[in-house]
């Protein structure tokens, strides 16, 4: 008869009862064919019962204590709470202790990512500001380029889980298993596109113009009207395949050159609202931390998202235009925030 790890619920539920009957435990191990070992370790551990929690007294914090620790907190953000209580020299406090403490106080919040703006760059954003500020907006077609992957920004797999459950599980790939990179395009209510860009294909000035030529000029552009060609500004940021000589020389052979096509100030992704289109796209993808299989499967559900944002959901973000303006002229440049 070979010794066994475990006892099984029924064999443990079996054992209580003989006891109750008055079974010794080798009998108990032959009527249950199992070691007597097994059977005498179990019968022990039952009758020692559990040992009584200990509460270890914590370390009180004083109201003076506590006003250290809110002015190091908005000395330090982003630190530890470790290392917020070194800071105010106060030790001996458990770390659930002073969480509940800054819980009270602040909230863990994500950095705040913006571009660097030197004196030169507000300086730009200022003149720029003045130079459209009488534009009209409406006949201006915002464009910009997203890549987006398989599994989503880091950090977007984030939810309430219930108590008693386990959080799903996520595939996890380098470099979030490969992307797709989509250019498309706003203008009064209307939504361009989007295009997908063809896998593999680093845009460059070249890839750049051809790929305007096949989809935007030729699907969208070509079947508007004279009138519209001839009012429409067209805007794009200042990526070396946007800025350089062979495509701005290209688009002028298009027509569009000059006041034509809008100059950009350098590291001002706030000011173009098509930003804002591709975070609408991301969140409703990338809803409850939702991954996928295949790039084409990534494609269809930014397809999809796209279908789902209306006219009048593009009309508040074009018209965001003049509100932008006056408050890069109120920051003297700086950043405005999305």
């Amino acid at each position: 008869m070979g010794q066994k790890k475990d006892l099984t619920g029924s064999e443990k539920s079996k054992i209580v009862r003989y006891l109750a009957e008055g079974c010794s435990s080798l009998k108990i191990a032959k009527l249950l064919k199992r070691d007597h070992r097994t059977i005498k370790r179990f019968i022990q551990n039952s009758q020692q019962g559990r040992k009584k929690r200990v509460d270890k007294p914590r370390r009180k914090i004083t109201a003076h204590e506590l006003r250290k620790v809110k002015r190091a907190a908005a000395k330090m953000p982003l630190a530890t709470s470790l290392a917020i209580f070194q800071s105010c020299n106060i030790t001996g406090v458990p770390k659930s202790t002073r969480c509940a403490i800054l819980r009270d106080m602040a909230k863990v919040r994500k950095a705040e990512r913006r571009p660097p703006l030197n004196k030169t760059h507000k300086l730009k954003h200022q003149d720029w500001a003045k130079k459209y500020l009488k534009t009209d907006f409406s006949k201006v077609l915002w464009t910009d380029e997203m890549r987006v992957s398989l599994d989503g920004p880091d950090g977007w797999a984030r939810g309430w889980i219930g108590k008693g459950q386990r959080a799903p599980v996520r595939l996890r790939r380098q470099q979030g298993g490969g992307g797709v990179l989509v250019w498309a395009g706003i203008i009064k209510d209307e939504l361009v596109g989007p295009f997908r860009v063809e896998d593999g294909v680093k845009l460059n000035s070249q890839s750049y113009c051809q790929f305007l030529e096949d989809a935007f000029f030729k699907q969208w552009y070509r079947k508007k009207s004279a009138s519209f060609k001839k009012n429409m500004i067209f805007m794009q940021d200042n990526a070396p395949s946007h800025a350089s000589k062979y495509s701005t020389a290209w688009l002028a052979r298009k027509g569009i050159k000059e006041e034509k096509l809008m100059t950009w100030p350098p590291c001002s992704p706030d000011l173009n609202p098509i930003e804002n289109l591709w975070s609408i796209i991301k969140c409703e993808i990338y809803k409850e931390g939702k991954q996928y299989t295949s790039l084409n499967s990534v494609w269809e559900a930014v397809v999809a998202a796209a279908r789902n944002v209306d006219g009048e959901q593009i009309k508040t973000l074009t018209e965001s235009m003049d509100g932008r303006l006056l408050s890069v002229l109120a920051k003297k440049g700086g950043y405005i925030g999305r």
